[in-house]
């Protein structure tokens, strides 16, 4: 998982406000597409099932390295495409936010680290599908590399951004961030696996919700 767990004023107020235009200009471009898509009943259904599975899976600590949560976001990615995608995350941050799981503040922040992972395990499904037709191979790099990518958007943010009432600036925040982002790893193998298994499930019991994903 990558999510920045840092409360309100750990960013400067001009970071926050930059971040936050971010994801805004992010979510209009996704409603304009899904208002010219004119998404069915079943991929809003999907999309509402996920955002109720990630808020979820972001209460749900796991008892390693430290405590570490899922975030679900390869696989909102994978059924929900991108668009629906970064509307399913904003709202999952919001939900997250109300609960003190993370500041209301770096719900920009967050939604750009959640967007990337839901972009690109959506991107990297369907290539995969021209190298092996094994949904839990393609479901399980997808999950990876889209958290991956997540991680590297993280530490991007947190060293543009700096982070308030800390000595270390710019690169002497990179050893700390390493580790961070070595759990985080640690934890996106879990979640390549489970997200395996998953949509190896869902491809014998319910393959229509994959064709959005095939397609």
């Amino acid at each position: 998982m990558a999510h920045i767990h840092l409360p309100d004023g750990s960013f400067t107020l001009s970071w926050v406000l930059f971040w936050w235009l971010c994801a805004l200009v992010l979510l209009g471009a996704a409603l304009i597409r899904a208002r010219v898509s004119r998404f069915g009943s079943r991929e809003i259904a999907v999309a509402a099932f996920l955002t109720v599975a990630a808020f979820v899976a972001f209460l749900v600590e796991i008892p390693l390295f430290g405590g570490v949560h899922l975030n679900l976001t390869p696989l909102i990615g994978i059924l929900a495409g991108p668009v629906l995608g970064t509307l399913v995350v904003f709202v999952t941050n919001v939900l997250s936010a109300a609960i003190g799981h993370g500041g209301w503040g770096l719900i920009g922040a967050n939604v750009l680290v959640n967007v990337s992972e839901v972009v690109t395990a959506w991107a990297a499904f369907r290539a995969l599908g021209r190298v092996t037709g094994s949904l839990f191979a393609r479901a399980g790099l997808a999950t990876f590399g889209g958290l991956f990518v997540g991680n590297l958007v993280m530490v991007a943010i947190i060293l543009l951004s700096g982070i308030q009432g800390v000595s270390q600036e710019g690169a002497e925040l990179l050893p700390g961030l390493s580790l961070v982002v070595a759990v985080n790893l640690g934890a996106a193998v879990i979640e390549a696996f489970l997200t395996g298994f998953i949509l190896e499930y869902i491809g014998r019991v319910r393959p229509a919700l994959l064709e959005p994903a095939r397609s």
